[in-house]
C-alpha cells in the first residue's frame, strides 16, 4: 500500500481562511502532503482584524494530539498559535511522548493587523520551555524582538539575534526580514546542524495581500521537511514557494483588509 507523507499543524483556526489552520492545510496540500490538525483557538477574525479569541481547553488540544498521532502519525509537525503557558507545557509534554524530529514553531504572538495572540506572561515559557525542544524556528522580527531582547532596525543585527535565538546553537532559526524596509528583502535562517548561515533574497512584493504569510511559510517548511528533504533545502524550497504564493496573490482583491496569499498557484488562477 501506498503512504502519504503526513504533516499536523498544532494552531488556531482563522475563519476568514488566510491564516491559522486553514492556511496550513492549504500549504501542505499545495506541497504534496496530507495535513492533520490539532485546534488550540477558535479565533474571530478577518482580513481586517482579530474581534475575540476562545481558547480549546488544553486537556481537549492534548486528546487531539494524541488521536491523531497514535492512529495515523506525522512525519512533520507544525505548531502555531498557543496562547497561554499552561498550554505550551501541555503540547510539549504531549508531544516528547513521540519520537518526531521534524517540529517547526511558528511563535505566533502579534497577527498581521497588530492584534496580540499571545499572553504576556506566557513569553517566558515559550522561551525556556518549547523552542529548545524543536528543530526550527521561524520569527518575523517583532518577534524576534520580544524573545531577545533586543531592537532590529537593519540587516546588519540579523546574524547576532540569530545565535541568542538559537539556544546555544542547538535550535535552527529563519528570521524573516517582511518588516525591514526597501526592495530587497533577505530572510537569513542558521542551520544549528551544520553551524552555517544562509541568506535567502528576495524582491519585496507591494501588496496588501499578506495575511497569514507566517503561517504559510512555516507551513512549507514542514511540508518539505515531511518529504525527508535535507534541513537547507526545505527553508530553500518554503522560501521559493512562499515568495510565488505572495505573488500570484498580489492581485486579487479578498476583504477589507490584509488578503491571503495564493497557496495555490500551481494548480489555479
Amino acid at each position: 500500500m501506498k503512504h502519504y507523507k503526513i504533516a499536523l499543524s498544532i494552531a488556531g483556526s482563522d475563519p476568514s481562511g488566510g491564516a491559522g489552520i486553514q492556511a496550513d492545510l492549504k500549504t501542505f496540500s499545495a506541497c504534496g502532503c496530507y495535513g492533520a490538525t490539532v485546534i488550540t483557538a477558535v479565533v474571530d477574525e478577518n482580513t481586517i482584524g482579530v474581534t475575540d479569541v476562545h481558547a480549546v481547553p488544553v486537556l481537549f488540544v492534548s486528546g487531539q494530539i494524541k488521536s491523531v498521532l497514535d492512529d495515523i502519525g506525522a512525519d512533520a509537525i507544525k505548531i502555531g498559535m498557543l496562547h497561554s503557558s499552561e498550554l505550551i507545557l501541555s503540547v510539549k509534554e504531549t508531544l516528547s511522548r513521540y519520537n518526531i524530529k521534524n517540529i517547526v514553531l511558528d511563535p505566533v504572538m502579534v497577527a498581521t493587523s497588530g492584534d496580540k495572540l499571545l499572553q504576556d506572561e506566557a513569553i517566558d515559557t515559550l522561551q525556556k520551555e518549547l523552542i529548545p525542544f524543536v528543530r526550527v524556528i521561524t520569527p518575523n522580527i517583532p518577534e524576534a524582538e520580544i524573545l531577545s531582547g533586543k531592537k532590529i532596525t537593519n540587516q546588519k543585527g540579523f546574524s547576532a539575534i540569530i545565535r541568542d535565538l538559537s539556544v546555544g546553537n542547538k535550535v535552527s532559526v529563519l528570521l524573516k526580514a517582511g518588516h525591514l524596509t526597501g526592495d530587497e528583502l533577505i530572510d537569513v535562517f542558521y542551520n544549528a546542524e551544520t553551524d552555517e548561515i544562509i541568506e535567502l533574497s528576495s524582491q519585496r512584493i507591494h501588496t496588501k495581500n499578506t495575511h497569514g504569510t507566517g503561517c504559510t511559510f512555516s507551513s512549507a517548511i514542514t511540508a518539505f521537511l515531511a518529504h525527508d528533504l535535507p534541513l537547507n533545502d526545505a527553508i530553500r524550497n518554503a522560501k521559493d514557494y512562499m515568495d510565488k504564493a505572495i505573488r500570484a496573490g498580489a492581485e486579487y482583491e479578498i476583504g477589507k483588509g490584509h488578503g491571503p496569499v495564493h497557496h495555490f498557484f500551481n494548480f489555479w488562477e
